[in-house]
């Protein structure tokens, strides 16, 4: 088993998990099997509780683990389905220490950072190795180097390091490569101080990935190999790409980082086949169509809080040979202004999921405005509730029709909490969540996009379509077309006379992969492209 550790320093956001999802993807194309995990420094157990604006999207696992956003990267770029084993926080570390230390698990020794905490964080690591089948784990560590949250985490990894030997374990440092425009050059300080911060605390990097928007020459990596003492094949030209994430791979195979990886950790491997990859980035960057589609959200401000949604238009849109521009309209500026304002000449309308009733308004009008005038329509989780809300108000002519969410006491209750989440307290991982399988009525639209009568899907969500309203609701156009195996829990809803309108409980973005897009979010473009008859 090899060990690589991704650590970021100068600043956050440098795209670290791109980056250990892009070394994964390569190694992966080399015929290795590749896990990835994540190490959150916060004290939140997960992301469950956080507001998208702190954190982004929460993405969550088969098994209903809610983690980092990063893992949805890992899982879309490398072949492997990940578990709670693979997303490890502060919140966990702590929890699990100070559980053990009131049972008397340590035999009454005074508890400390070291070893106690820095063993916990060694054993998650080894617990994946042991559970996990792999011949590499790459593990990224949150945050950036100096930050106080994020030493015990260093020194578990530096110690991890020793245990394992240098021939069995790589560090990548992630770091900033500055441009000044004022002197018209790049600037290498800032990489210096964050990597001798990093050896301050025991760690030197066997290769260092430069992020910056300018080339780096030669001159420049021999200048960090000199004064970051690693060797200058090993500092790797990290430029921004001009068109899409997925081409972080291919520019990290140019530069030979795959190479140089199983070089330092003596891996024989063939070269990675990335034919396909090739591909799928060529119909990204050279799209033979176009489509706008409107997502109208809450979050539209912060790009990760949806940030699945927007991947699974790309690969849906690269399977079509179909750029998709997404036009991000917050909700609420539809309660002000209308929505014939801001979705007149979308080709389609996509809901996504959410909490709380800020901008809920705003979505019903954008659902109305898409049944209306036949644009096509994909509701996710929210946006499934909101189409129900929409149909009952404007169909069924229930113009109370709520969900209890919103309005405790609305007469049309037609979307509610489940009996068994009415005495739910505790908001952290008390959703149902995860792995649920759904059956599919044949002859259905959603029939058409799965060809399969029974699917499993990843859900997120506390709120029901209330059962109570199905027959009434469905003596219209309103049809639903996928339920929970027992029948009790609407899953998909569609409406029978419209040329796309699909909405879901679960969230379709957590499966959508490039070359494979899900096929909802394939059979959504597809309606959008022939609404605008470019098909």
């Amino acid at each position: 088993m090899k060990y690589i550790f991704v650590t970021g320093g100068v600043v956050s956001s440098l795209g670290k998990g791109l980056a250990a999802a892009s070394l994964g993807t390569l190694l992966e194309h080399r015929g290795l099997k590749v896990i990835l995990q994540k190490f959150d420094p916060y004290l939140n157990v997960d992301p469950g509780t956080m507001n998208p604006y702190e954190h982004g999207e929460v993405y969550v696992l088969d098994d209903g683990a809610e983690t980092d956003l990063d893992l949805g990267h890992y899982e879309r770029f490398t072949g492997t389905n990940l578990s709670k084993l693979n997303n490890l926080t502060s919140g966990q570390v702590y929890t699990n220490v100070l559980a053990r230390e009131r049972s008397g698990g340590y035999l009454g020794s005074t508890v400390q950072v070291i070893p106690h905490v820095t063993n916990e964080i060694k054993e998650r690591i080894r617990k994946v190795a042991r559970e996990m089948t792999a011949d590499i784990i790459i593990t990224e560590i949150g945050g950036t180097v100096g930050d106080i949250e994020g030493l015990p985490f260093l020194e578990a990894i530096r110690q991890f390091g020793q245990e394992v030997g240098q021939d069995n374990c790589l560090f990548i440092h992630t770091t900033l490569v500055i441009y000044m425009r004022a002197a018209g050059e790049l600037k290498t300080k800032p990489t210096q101080q964050s990597i001798a911060k990093l050896r301050e605390i025991g760690i030197s990097p066997g290769v260092v990935l430069c992020r910056t928007e300018m080339p780096i020459d030669q001159d420049l990596k021999d200048k960090i190999s000199l004064f970051c003492n690693v060797a200058p094949e090993a500092v790797i030209e990290a430029r921004d790409t001009k068109h899409s994430i997925y081409e972080v791979p291919l520019k990290l195979h140019e530069e030979k980082l795959d190479d140089l990886v199983c070089r330092l950790l003596k891996i024989d491997t063939r070269p990675p086949e990335l034919t396909r990859w090739k591909q799928f980035v060529q119909r990204i960057i050279n799209p033979s169509h176009h489509v706008r589609i409107a997502v109208v959200g809450k979050y539209i401000e912060l790009n990760d809080a949806y940030k699945s949604i927007y991947e699974s238009l790309v690969h849906a849109g690269a399977a079509h040979d179909t750029k998709v521009e997404v036009v991000k309209i917050d909700a609420e500026n539809i309660e002000k202004a209308g929505a014939d304002l801001y979705l007149t000449g979308v080709q389609g309308i996509l809901v996504p999921g959410g909490f709380g009733d800020r901008g809920t308004e705003g979505k019903i009008a954008a659902c109305r405005f898409a049944r209306e005038n036949k644009i096509p329509y994909f509701g996710i989780c929210l946006g499934m509730q909101i189409a129900v809300i929409e149909y009952a108000r404007n169909v069924c002519g229930w113009k109370e029709a709520n969900s209890t969410e919103f309005d405790k006491v609305t007469p049309y209750p037609v979307v509610s909490l489940l009996e068994e989440q009415q005495k739910v307290t505790q908001k952290g991982g008390s959703m149902r969540l995860g792995a649920w399988v759904t059956d599919i009525l044949p002859g259905t639209k959603a029939y058409d996009l799965y060809h399969s009568a029974t699917i499993t899907e990843r859900h997120r969500h506390r709120y029901e379509f209330n059962s109570d309203f199905k027959d009434r609701m469905e003596a219209h156009d309103f049809l639903i077309s996928g339920t929970s195996p027992d029948g009790a829990l609407a899953e998909i809803i569609e409406l029978k006379s419209h040329p796309f309108f699909v909405a879901c409980q679960f969230h379709p973005e957590l499966l959508s992969r490039p070359n494979h897009p899900h096929p909802i979010f394939y059979g959504f473009v597809g309606a959008a492209l022939r609404t605008q008859g470019a098909h």
